[in-house]
């Protein structure tokens, strides 16, 4: 499907200069001479790599359609993260890399959706907050304010993120996933 420069927006796969590449950031420039364009931030689907690109709303561009199938991921074995598909049960390998640093939140169980290109996965999508307990961090000051300061933490994954003073060791914590922030305590 062909949309305008102009259209493009983030989370958009689209097609150019002979690969698949996911905007990352968009930004619509109006400079005081010339036509106004849009300055996007492309993420390569296949190799990671990072282009800068300026689209006129002159300029088409092909936008490609990116299947979702919800998956569950299964277990990790030497690197390699083995999910199921939920429809007809067959198991899908992929390296821990292909996830990044959040592969880090994949429990045992967790629905995620894979996104797929002529079959072939190009990303994934987890859950937006997980329940961590948390396995270190500094004992709470009597008299200090919530509202003032956060305290470093380690969760059960091993991340380290920032909890609010009155949070302590053994306590379950709900973490957003894609900012590694403290949302809230687990009920």
């Amino acid at each position: 499907m062909k949309i305008n420069g102009n259209e493009i927006r983030p989370g958009n796969v689209i097609e150019h200069k002979g690969g698949l590449w996911a905007a990352v950031k968009v930004q619509s420039v109006k400079p005081g001479k010339g036509g106004a364009y849009a300055q996007v931030e492309l993420k390569n689907l296949i190799d990671s790599t990072k282009l800068n690109e300026r689209f006129r709303s002159s300029e088409s561009v092909e936008k490609v359609r990116v299947d979702t199938k919800d998956f569950q991921f299964l277990f990790e074995n030497d690197g390699m993260l083995t999910f199921m598909d939920n429809e007809n049960y067959e198991q899908i390998e992929l390296a821990r890399d292909f996830i990044g640093e959040r592969a880090a939140f994949l429990q045992e169980g967790m629905a995620v959706t894979l996104e797929l290109w002529e079959e072939k996965p190009i990303g994934i999508n987890l859950p937006e907050q997980v329940t961590l307990e948390i396995t270190e961090t500094e004992p709470t000051i009597k008299g200090q304010t919530a509202a003032s300061s956060y305290k470093p933490a380690v969760l059960e994954n091993g991340v380290r993120t920032m909890v609010p003073p009155f949070v302590t060791v053994g306590e379950k914590i709900v973490i957003d996933t894609t900012e590694v922030t403290y949302i809230k305590r687990a009920d």
